[in-house]
């Protein structure tokens, strides 16, 4: 089967890559940049002559169609992740105006399935506790959020209209050879580093890129139909960073503080962000995301996919992150 996948040069489309190639389907990329390709799949033994390259953009048309033409099956993974509110403008192109660029693409292609790789903050909203395949879109207007809501609803039109469009909900993912370092990455950089402290009370929904690439894998089976979760634990702050002291051997002081007492703190780094030349690792969407605790019902389809422990897979991230020179020997633990 060919199978068109966007977004292949990051963190959860180079794996989703991966997963694919070793599944012996073939696999064509859309890419800004062909000379991301290799640094990204590589590292995961994809090889060269596995994959087949279209230089273009989600939000353009054209190389869109290009990209879709004659595949079997789209993973749309491309998506900016970022809770920086400076990539207001970016991710709102990329996440929402690209979903539709691709999704309408491939459905005058006749492709036979799209999976949209969603996210579980497109369920996110005020009061909202417990989330499932049946949960209604999000009301938040937190950036990244907002964005992912608007392209999710574009997802579900296609659905209701009966196109062959699948979801799926990753959660927050971590994992090995994330290619750009993205934000839950650089959170757990931060973490061994320790220079992550202060932490606000609360929860968050977390995996490994490797299962969420598994689930796109089997979103490709015949009469899948739906939403799905990628497959997850729900963990307290504390409980995260209980689980990267247990896999780095070290102590990592750091306080649990209530969110309102760090929601200030998360304001005035948004309003200083824009004019400070270094990300602040203390964005209000981070905090309000984590203090909102939002967890996915037990009960939610995952097609029965079963995630890897919490403590394996920060393990394998950091060594990752020690090996690729972004942790020393001694903050990853091992001496």
């Amino acid at each position: 089967m060919l199978v068109t996948v966007t977004g292949g040069t990051g963190f959860v489309g180079s794996h989703t890559v991966a997963e694919l190639v070793r599944a012996g389907h073939r696999v064509r990329l859309l890419v800004r940049d062909a000379n991301a390709v290799e640094a990204a799949v590589r590292p995961l033994e994809v090889p060269p002559d596995a994959v087949d390259v279209v230089v273009g953009d989600v939000t353009d048309e054209q190389s869109v169609t290009a990209a879709v033409r004659g595949a079997d099956a789209v993973v749309h993974a491309a998506s900016v992740y970022s809770f920086d509110r400076r990539r207001r403008a970016e991710m709102l192109r990329t996440n929402a105006r690209g979903t539709e660029v691709v999704l309408d693409a491939a459905r005058r292609a006749g492709v036979g399935r799209t999976v949209h790789v969603s996210s579980t903050a497109a369920l996110f909203g005020p009061g909202v506790r417990v989330i499932h395949e049946q949960s209604p879109l999000g009301t938040t207007r937190a950036p990244y959020a907002a964005t992912k809501v608007a392209s999710e609803a574009i997802a579900r039109r296609h659905q209701e209209e009966g196109a062959p469009v699948v979801v799926s909900y990753p959660p927050a993912l971590l994992g090995p050879h994330d290619p750009k370092l993205g934000d839950q990455t650089v959170r757990l950089r931060n973490t061994v580093r320790g220079i992550m402290p202060m932490w606000p009370a609360g929860g968050l929904q977390i995996g490994d890129v490797r299962d969420a690439a598994a689930l796109h894998l089997a979103l490709l089976a015949p009469g899948v139909t739906g939403r799905h979760f990628g497959p997850g634990h729900y963990l307290t702050t504390r409980q995260y960073v209980e689980g990267v002291r247990e896999a780095t051997g070290r102590s990592l002081p750091a306080v649990f503080l209530p969110p309102a007492m760090m929601t200030p703190v998360g304001r005035f780094a948004d309003l200083v962000q824009p004019v400070w030349p270094w990300h602040i690792p203390a964005e209000h969407e981070a905090i309000a995301t984590v203090a909102a605790a939002v967890r996915v019902d037990p009960a939610a389809s995952t097609l029965d996919l079963k995630p890897r422990p919490f403590v394996d897979t920060v393990t394998d991230t950091v060594r990752w992150l020690a090996d690729s020179g972004a942790v020393t020997e001694r903050q990853a633990g091992r001496r």
